[in-house]
């Protein structure tokens, strides 16, 4: 699998990615090639290049509509990014770490619970993860 901070490091497809995200929270059913080209001024060439190599990481999903090709955002690969940034916030900040934009269809105060339970699931990882390197295992 392609390694999701190489994919991520390029600021054409972070672009990208931001529009879907923007599309999404609209309840957009997905965003045609034509869409991103003319909306970040991009050559069609260089946006489907992105959007493969978005694909291949399994950051955006494809569905067919005749015969545009319409794409949506996949943030499940993110979580990974999330892991590796998480333990930095708190080590950096404890408690006081600031609050993530979140998208959700969640209400705010489910969103908010989840956050909070998130954030404490991350903490308790890196804990864990700590411990254990300091003994050795």
């Amino acid at each position: 699998m392609t390694d999701i901070f190489d994919v991520i490091a390029d600021g054409t497809r972070r672009e990208i990615l931001q529009l879907l995200l923007q599309r999404s929270a609209d309840e957009d059913a997905g965003t045609a090639v034509s869409q991103i080209v003319s909306e970040l001024g991009i050559s069609q060439p260089t946006v489907s290049k992105h959007l493969k190599v978005l694909r291949d990481a399994e950051l955006v999903t494809v569905r067919e509509d005749g015969q545009r090709r319409l794409y949506s955002l996949a943030v499940g690969p993110l979580e990974q990014v999330d892991d590796w940034l998480v333990p930095f916030l708190v080590d950096a900040y404890g408690d006081s770490a600031p609050d993530l934009v979140t998208v959700s269809v969640l209400p705010d105060g489910a969103a908010h619970a989840a956050e909070v339970v998130g954030r404490a699931a991350a903490s308790a990882k890196h804990a864990v993860q700590s411990a254990l390197k300091r003994l050795g295992a």
